[in-house]
């Protein structure tokens, strides 16, 4: 799961997420997390702070959440932290949580798609990707170094910045 925020103290936002998810119970375990990121604001809105990104990876029982229901609950969350669903397409946000995998699981539905359809776009996505599971694979035979040499970013410590 990806975690972003730019508005207020984002990385302490970031925090807040998992503790709300935390508190979902033990059907939820937190293998990893990777460093916090800096990164510059993606798509037509560029006049705005720039995000603190992560990427979590967790165990989490499929014998209790399906992957729509996951991502229901990590939708509560960010309701719950105050995210305004669609007020600015990539406006500002206090909290943004994107299911980009759920183990093997690929899906499309109007309400989720699996893998999430842009992550092999997003270098601030990737790198922290790596963080968590470096030896990851993509359904198309990459892996994510592979991946990201094919992107136009720089990495600077915990900076990304992509053009």
């Amino acid at each position: 799961m990806a975690l972003g925020s730019n508005i207020g103290d984002a990385e302490a936002n970031i925090n807040e997420a998992l503790i709300l998810l935390e508190d979902y119970g033990n059907d939820i375990v937190f293998e990893a997390l990777s460093d916090i990121y800096h990164t510059e604001p993606q798509g037509d809105v560029k006049d705005q702070p720039w995000f603190s990104n992560a990427v979590v990876r967790l165990q989490v029982a499929s014998d209790v959440w399906a992957p729509e229901g996951f991502l229901s609950t990590i939708q509560a969350i960010e309701i719950k932290m105050g995210r305004l669903r669609g007020a600015e397409p990539g406006g500002p946000r206090v909290i943004d949580l994107d299911l980009l995998l759920y183990g093997d699981t690929e899906m499309s539905t109007e309400y989720l798609t699996l893998p999430h359809p842009r992550m092999l776009d997003r270098a601030f996505v990737l790198v922290p990707l790596r963080d968590v599971a470096p030896k990851l694979v993509f359904k198309d035979g990459r892996n994510i170094d592979q991946v990201l040499a094919g992107l136009d970013y720089t990495l600077d410590g915990r900076t990304i910045a992509q053009k």
